[in-house]
């Protein structure tokens, strides 16, 4: 079973680099404090690390 990231933003886009609005878009945020459940995968691991000062991340906990 593939591991699940919580990926919640923290800061607002306003006043950004135009790169790291795109990366959020692509990421799938709309909003402030909007809190996304993606597949952990190298390619998602890339674009959080280009935006990591804008994002809290958390591993998901297993469905029991």
């Amino acid at each position: 079973m593939a591991k699940k990231l919580r990926i919640t933003q923290v800061k607002s886009l306003i006043g950004r680099q135009p790169k790291h609005k795109r990366t959020m878009k692509a990421i799938g945020f709309h909003h402030n404090y909007e809190t996304l459940v993606k597949e952990d995968t190298p390619q998602l691991r890339g674009m959080l690390h280009q935006v990591r000062h804008l994002v809290r991340v958390e591993e998901e906990k297993a469905a029991k």
